[in-house]
């Protein structure tokens, strides 16, 4: 099993990378669009679809990693005022549910993407982009973002990680 926790930790920061890549590459398209519109007065076919795209897959692709580091935005005021025992059944619970909301999301996101690959779509602007290549961050993102809840999961109940990373026990 610890092979597995590596694995998918590892797995999880690379999408971490491609997740800054993919926006950084947005932002160079963005900058391209600028120059190209305003500056040499030419229309731009393919580039506000690309941002589009790559902002909306580096969201899906890049989720794992914000779990990993817990980069999320966390309310964590019950928590604090939660035993040891309280709190890590809240970080249980909310874990067990968010891996079953993104295997949900997972599943359907792959039913999506089949359906845009069997379909042949393209996008309606005139790049006509075919939709399943950037479609296909979805069902990667959410089943990567299901594995890194297993792990999460495994190591609250192993006791590898504090519920909510809170170590310190508050004074009484």
């Amino acid at each position: 099993m610890d092979r597995f926790v590596r694995w998918v930790r590892f797995v999880s920061r690379l999408c971490g990378y491609v997740a800054a890549a993919l926006i950084a590459g947005g932002v160079l398209v963005v900058c391209h669009m600028v120059i190209v519109r305003y500056v040499l007065n030419h229309n731009t076919i393919w580039q506000t679809d690309f941002v589009t795209y790559s902002l909306v897959a580096a969201t899906f692709i890049g989720s794992p990693y914000v779990l990993m580091t817990r980069g999320h935005v966390n309310v964590d005021v019950l928590p604090h005022y939660l035993g040891r025992r309280g709190r890590f059944w809240l970080a249980f619970f909310s874990a067990a549910i968010s891996f079953a909301f993104a295997v949900t999301l997972a599943v359907l996101a792959v039913k999506f993407w089949l359906e845009s690959w069997e379909g042949r779509w393209v996008s309606d602007t005139m790049w006509r982009a075919r939709l399943w290549i950037p479609y296909s961050a979805m069902p990667i993102g959410l089943g990567l973002l299901a594995l890194q809840y297993v792990v999460d999961l495994y190591s609250l109940v192993t006791g590898r990680d504090p519920p909510f990373g809170i170590v310190v026990e508050r004074d009484s």
